[in-house]
């Protein structure tokens, strides 16, 4: 297909094995920071805990989100469930922010006012080195998925993971990042205080977590929001939409084009043509069936076509010339 933003082309199986993987992960290690926080006293520990139950909460929404938008359209919604991952994407992103960034900035911030009292450091790191194999093992599952797409679309990895409309995968790719990132200001907190006697640098740590969950939070909020609202078809797929339905004999104009990824496999094109002045009814109708089946070949992620034929400008001047006193 020649980009990112075309749809990804799996079937979402993959991208619930992922998901799955990154919530089991995550599910373990929260409880395990939260036990090493309490022993160790580290405020950048508890924000490591909380941060990994944000991340659990998210995954968790992303399942739902997965399973939801894959019914099939029906009376009442006839264009499908696909946006709906959009809507559980959402509100993945909101409690990572909630339940992760806000907690850690406030944890980080109090003990940086209040100070804390440093306990045996010991438990932590252990919890942290295994952590971070699992988070790594979650995250190698995710750059496989976005690897393996990107070289089928034939476009960069991070390209690929920029403007993917499959944001399950974005969001545990980008979580798993997080995660490792986090995991690593947690141990240099840890040994920051060991060190210094100080908890100033759990605490910066903390704050440190806290905004890198923000970030996060952000990047995947004005992704699903941007695709909520109705992202288009890139300019050069809009292109050669153009180019396929001009090449269908009868078509002579394509007057206005109308393109929607309303999922990672579902694209909607509609547009208005201007059919050649003699062409019959059912000259019409083939050109339109030919049109669709052309689209479908080249952009295998379109679900529905839509054409309205309407006369070009020429015909309009025409009409009007006729029509004057």
């Amino acid at each position: 297909m020649g980009d990112a933003e075309a749809g990804s082309g799996t079937d979402g199986g993959e991208s619930t094995f992922t998901v799955i993987v990154a919530a089991v992960a995550n599910l373990g290690i929260a409880v395990a920071k939260a036990v090493a926080g309490l022993i160790s006293g580290s405020s950048a520990m508890l924000s490591e805990a909380a941060h990994s139950v944000a991340d659990t909460v998210t995954e968790v929404m992303l399942l739902a989100a997965l399973k939801r938008s894959g019914k099939p359209a029906d009376e009442d919604h006839p264009l499908g469930h696909g946006p709906e991952r959009y809507i559980w994407a959402m509100l993945a992103s909101i409690a990572t922010f909630v339940g992760g960034a806000v907690f850690s900035l406030y944890d980080g911030v109090h003990t940086l006012v209040e100070g804390e009292e440093l306990g045996d450091p010991l438990v932590s790191y252990v919890v942290l080195a295994v952590a971070f194999l699992l988070e790594g093992y979650s995250l190698r599952t995710g750059v496989k998925q976005v690897r393996r797409e990107a070289s089928r679309l034939r476009v960069p990895d991070t390209y690929y993971l920029r403007h993917t409309p499959d944001t399950a995968v974005k969001a545990v790719v980008m979580e798993d990042s997080a995660a490792l990132i986090g995991l690593l200001l947690a141990a240099g907190g840890l040994l920051g205080g060991q060190l210094s006697g100080s908890g100033v640098w759990d605490g910066i740590a903390s704050c440190l977590i806290g905004l890198l969950l923000v970030y996060v939070a952000w990047v995947l909020g004005r992704t699903n929001a941007q695709l909520l609202i109705g992202r288009p078809l890139p300019p050069a797929m809009r292109s050669g939409v153009r180019e396929e339905l001009l090449s269908v004999p009868h078509i002579v104009d394509v007057l206005e084009l109308t393109t929607l990824i309303q999922g990672p496999t579902e694209i909607l094109i509609a547009a208005k043509i201007d059919f050649r002045d003699m062409a019959t009814a059912a000259e019409v109708e083939w050109a339109c069936e030919e049109a669709e089946a052309q689209l479908r070949e080249r952009f295998p992620s379109v679900r529905r076509v839509y054409l309205d034929p309407t006369p070009g400008r020429a015909q309009r001047v025409r009409r009007q010339r006729d029509t004057d006193p």
